[in-house]
């Protein structure tokens, strides 16, 4: 998420411009009528309203005989105070040469406004909002004027199509001041916010680069239950729900994590649970444990969410709900609580479709895989079953070379062994 903050867009130079009225002489666009606005250290200009420009008034504070300019200064409607503070701040009045009463005015005084402080998150993975402050307070009434549009990255075919990159209006939250909401975003996309201040003496611009896989933070989860499980001293069974503005779907999953410790205890032990649910097997007997639990894209997009509200639940100190008469059987019980499987889960699941974090695609894959190397298997082996028996039929059935069996270096050619062919032909 990168800001630029360097200047007005085109877009909202315009809108900016007919909003600011404080180059006039006279500014009237903002706020009541007769009220007009300057910068502190500055000076300012007043305009006496209900005559015409050019026409030479007196000027009066509201409530005071004392002169503070006279029909003679060359003025004419206008009065001018040089370096203003708030002590100048009030109501003026001004009148004409003949006695008529002309008009009133109240000048009130702040500052420019300054380049807002913007941020912005997604709770899901398809709307974003973007919250912002002023940086400096101006004193004085103002407006923002808020957008967004796409980004493209230079030299791609969608640059030159402008309507489908925007820049679109961010609405503005009217139940939330300072905040506007972006719906129907594109996860993988880029988007530019513009939020620009607006106020009598000025108009001031933050430009603000965000990816939804970067400012993506779910909501908390909600729903945390933690319930003791029966017969178990040591165990408590924690159970949430998915946060209500994630709209679960087979590629956008949460993982979890969830704290829990002991009352009076500071430090918390954590653990990262596999679906919505999830058995304590560490709890101390006898103590109330807080838990609490928050959830991240599963792909580990974004950051982790906020911690939800902290619940409460201390492990069973009664008996197994099946108790047997017999003593014995109780005291095997008993011992057995340790080492033993893990009891059963409650029947009321918080969410009655569990979670299935494998992908159908993923399964189709592997199922293709696992039937191809099979036919290859089957392949190979028919292949050298097949050859085996070619051989072996053609050794059976064609004519067996004489000496078959002989050694296949002559004997009288092993050295250290007499030629026996020539010593009996040297007997003959």
């Amino acid at each position: 998420m990168s800001s630029s903050c360097s200047g007005l867009s085109r877009v909202l130079v315009a809108v900016a411009t007919a909003l600011v009225s404080s180059s006039s002489p006279c500014p009237q666009a903002w706020g009541p009528p007769g009220v007009q606005y300057g910068q502190l250290g500055r000076s300012v200009m007043l305009c006496c309203p209900g005559v015409d420009a050019g026409t030479p008034v007196s000027w009066f504070r509201d409530g005071e005989l004392r002169l503070l300019q006279g029909p003679d200064s060359g003025l004419g409607h206008r009065l001018f105070l040089a370096h203003v503070d708030s002590a100048d701040e009030g109501p003026y009045v001004c009148q004409t040469v003949d006695g008529v009463f002309g008009g009133m005015v109240t000048l009130k005084l702040g500052f420019p406004p300054a380049r807002p402080e913007v941020s912005c998150q997604a709770v899901d993975y398809e709307n974003f909002s973007c919250i912002w402050s002023p940086s400096q307070v101006s004193g004085l009434p103002t407006r923002y004027l808020t957008s967004y549009r796409k980004k493209i990255l230079p030299g791609t075919e969608s640059e030159r199509e402008s309507s489908s990159t925007g820049p679109w209006p961010c609405p503005q939250d009217p139940l939330e001041a300072f905040r506007c909401v972006v719906h129907g975003a594109e996860f993988w996309s880029e988007y530019r916010i513009n939020v620009t201040e607006v106020n009598p003496l000025g108009a001031s611009t933050c430009l603000l680069d965000v990816r939804l896989q970067s400012i993506l933070r779910p909501d908390p989860p909600q729903g945390l239950r933690v319930e003791s499980v029966p017969g178990y001293p040591r165990r408590l069974h924690a159970s949430w729900t998915y946060p209500a503005s994630w709209h679960r779907q087979p590629h956008f999953l949460l993982k979890f994590r969830l704290q829990y410790r002991p009352a009076q205890h500071p430090a918390w032990s954590t653990v990262e649970p596999v679906g919505l649910e999830e058995v304590i097997t560490d709890a101390v007997a006898g103590l109330p444990h807080a838990v609490r639990v928050s959830a991240r894209d599963f792909l580990d997009a974004g950051t982790w969410s906020a911690w939800s509200p902290e619940a409460w639940g201390t492990p069973s100190t009664g008996p197994l709900q099946n108790e047997m008469s017999d003593g014995n059987k109780q005291q095997q019980e008993a011992v057995g609580q340790e080492d033993g499987p893990t009891p059963p889960r409650p029947s009321l699941q918080p969410d009655p479709r569990p979670l299935d974090h494998r992908d159908p695609l993923e399964q189709v894959t592997v199922l293709a895989s696992l039937g191809i190397f099979s036919f290859l298997g089957l392949a190979v082996g028919a292949l050298a079953l097949g050859l085996w028996l070619r051989l072996r039929r053609g050794g059976k059935d064609g004519p067996q070379k004489p000496e078959f069996l002989a050694p296949m270096i002559p004997v009288d050619r092993i050295p250290g062994i007499p030629n026996l062919q020539r010593t009996q032909e040297n007997f003959s």
